[in-house]
């Protein structure tokens, strides 16, 4: 694909922080405005068969919480690393206040325990040693960004 061949929206990958609601909207608020720049995710959570770290260059249509497109992500860097080794600069760069990695993986680990999340991907063990998946992304400017539509707006 060239520079100036741009993929439809509607072709990409569906980017979706957390679960519909006030956190999405956080999240992807903090997408917008920039402050958010990378995420993690269990490694878990992808195909057994895929390696993330062949993700580097997928582009993502990131959802708000009504499903609607805001913008485009393009991931730069993947990493796959224990829990206990996420850096506080990947923390921090996740943009939802934390100031180091201690506070982040608290943050995570009651994300990750919530009942949502158990329903959604099943209970697991969560330790030092847990894989995790530190992804670095961009908004790719090429494609128009919209404004969040917030969560408790449409009755």
């Amino acid at each position: 694909m060239t520079q100036d061949a741009l993929k439809p929206i509607a072709e990409l990958l569906r980017g979706e922080f957390a679960f519909p609601g006030p956190l999405r909207d956080a999240l992807v608020t903090a997408i917008l405005n920039g402050t958010k720049t990378t995420t993690t995710s269990l490694l878990a959570e992808h195909p057994r068969d895929h390696d993330p770290c062949e993700d580097v260059g997928t582009l993502e249509a990131v959802l708000d919480s009504h499903d609607n497109v805001v913008c485009v992500i393009r991931t730069t860097e993947v990493q796959v690393c224990r829990l206990a080794d996420v850096s506080d600069e990947h923390a921090i760069a996740e943009g939802e206040g934390y100031t180091d990695a201690s506070e982040w993986r608290a943050g995570h680990e009651e994300f990750w325990r919530s009942p949502e999340f158990v329903e959604y991907i099943g209970e697991l063990d969560i330790n030092d040693d847990t894989q995790v998946v530190c992804q670095r992304f961009a908004v790719d400017g090429r494609y128009p960004v919209k404004t969040l539509e917030p969560w408790g707006s449409i009755v």
